[in-house]
């Protein structure tokens, strides 16, 4: 499967061979958006229209579009795992918060 991206969201696609047409769905929504077409170039426009009808219903609805990823989670460590990135942190001259996001970003964004 191969990614494609339209306004922040994201979308897996993949190939039916027997159908001979590509299609997707945008990742990490609880709504659903799929697309599909016979080409790559079909393929794009039909990930745009699909994104961009999302965005008219929630608005025609009153609604905020669902965002891919907020910025913000939760994670649980155990105790001397906290202590211990307070401490790196404090180190560091930055917040836990900032801390752990720079240690995200130089670990995940390779």
């Amino acid at each position: 499967m191969n990614t494609m991206s339209y306004k922040g969201y994201e979308a897996l696609v993949a190939y039916d061979e027997d159908a001979e047409i590509f299609h997707g769905e945008v990742m990490n929504l609880r709504d659903v958006i799929t697309f599909a077409g016979r080409s790559v170039v079909e393929l794009k426009k039909a990930l745009e229209e699909s994104v961009e009808d999302y965005l008219s219903f929630c608005k025609e609805r009153g609604e905020e579009p669902e965002k891919p990823y907020s910025g913000q989670f939760v994670v649980r460590v155990e105790p001397p795992v906290h202590r211990a990135a307070v401490t790196a942190a404090k180190r560091a001259g930055v917040s836990l918060n900032k801390w752990i996001a720079s240690v995200i970003e130089r670990e995940a964004v390779r």
